[in-house]
């Protein structure tokens, strides 16, 4: 993608990469947008560099992401709607969801506490990119109808490998040859 400089045109919270720490750039600030891979926008501003949701990207000018999920007659979280949450993130240097990688080890639901527990892994123990897609899991499964509280723990055992791509992710990627 072709570097464009947009002005905001609303605050808008972003988090920093790669530390994750959330910030609101302000409503009026130029904000140069450097990557839109997977609906999520990667922009510099005031020399850092943001990863703004695309939940959120009516801010900077593009069509927001529109994430709807019917509430469930039970009151209960649905776990099949935290599951089609999660495959609306993808990692943020190729364009395959987290679910897709394999990345995504275990989703257990507490109804009592209106919780949801994850174990998640990176492609790499040193990837930079992990407190933000921590910080994308936690908010995209948040929207989820009765979801109190998200909890992610980035384990690394077993260690990923391209072998927990889904097929349709290898292909993607250009793994089969």
């Amino acid at each position: 993608m072709k570097q464009k400089m947009v002005v905001t045109e609303r605050d808008c919270t972003a988090r920093l990469v790669p530390a994750g720490d959330k910030k609101v750039i302000p409503e009026g600030e130029f904000v140069n947008i450097t990557q839109d891979l997977g609906g999520n926008y990667t922009v510099t501003w005031h020399g850092n560099m943001y990863r703004i949701d695309g939940t959120d990207a009516d801010a900077i000018g593009r069509k927001p992401q529109k994430l709807d999920f019917p509430e469930p007659e039970d009151g209960k979280i649905s776990e099949s709607q935290v599951w089609d949450a999660l495959e609306t993130i993808f990692d943020p240097e190729i364009p395959i969801n987290l679910v897709s990688l394999g990345l995504i080890y275990k989703v257990v639901i507490d109804q009592d506490s209106r919780a949801v527990n994850i174990d998640m892994t990176l492609t790499a123990p040193g990837c930079g990119m992990g407190p933000v897609l921590v910080g994308d899991v936690e908010y995209r499964v948040g929207l989820v109808p009765h979801v109190d509280t998200v909890n992610v723990e980035l384990v690394f055992d077993p260690p990923w490998s391209r072998d927990m791509m889904s097929e349709e992710a290898q292909l993607e990627a250009g793994l089969f040859f």
